[in-house]
């Protein structure tokens, strides 16, 4: 039952970023900005999507599965250092790669610190929530997949901001 509401929560806040998303990229259109990166787009959201059906069939096989408390705590941390990521971009926070021409970066709040905060969430967010509940085999499948998907994004997003 755990796992359920888990998940259920998981892919809520999932749905709310990509409608706050949808919501910044008319903005983001309606000012100018440029997109980036449109061909793995596509294969993004088909990993991701892959990533909550591996979860639950994982679960699904794996029972009876054990419930790490920390490791949910950690998740409990990376949303809100994830919430601090979005509201600092605020409009320009978006799940596909936009840019404003000569707008200049944001390099406040956790910008100061790492140039692509958001990318270091989602790699503890993939490990993580299947750790929760030692799903071992999404959790390093996802994180590879992850890995190569955001190799290929940040150089998509990196070509962005030279413009």
């Amino acid at each position: 039952m755990i796992f359920i509401i888990f998940i259920s929560i998981v892919i809520l806040l999932r749905i709310g970023e990509l409608i706050y998303s949808r919501s910044n990229e008319k903005w983001l259109i309606q000012h100018g900005a440029l997109e980036f990166g449109q061909k793995h787009y596509p294969f993004m959201i088909s990993l991701h999507m892959l990533f909550f059906v591996s979860l639950i069939v994982e679960y699904s096989i794996k029972q009876p599965v054990a419930f790490n408390l920390f490791l949910l705590f950690v998740y409990a941390f990376m949303i809100i250092i994830k919430t601090w990521v979005v509201l600092t971009l605020g409009k320009f926070w978006n799940v596909k790669i936009y840019h404003i021409p000569n707008v200049p970066l944001i390099k406040h709040g956790f910008y100061s610190i790492f140039k692509h905060p958001n990318y270091m969430i989602v790699i503890i967010e993939i490990a993580v929530i299947p750790l929760i509940f030692q799903l071992y085999y999404t959790a390093v499948i996802f994180s590879i997949l992850n890995a190569i998907m955001l190799f290929i994004r940040i150089r998509e997003e990196n070509k962005a901001i030279r413009i």
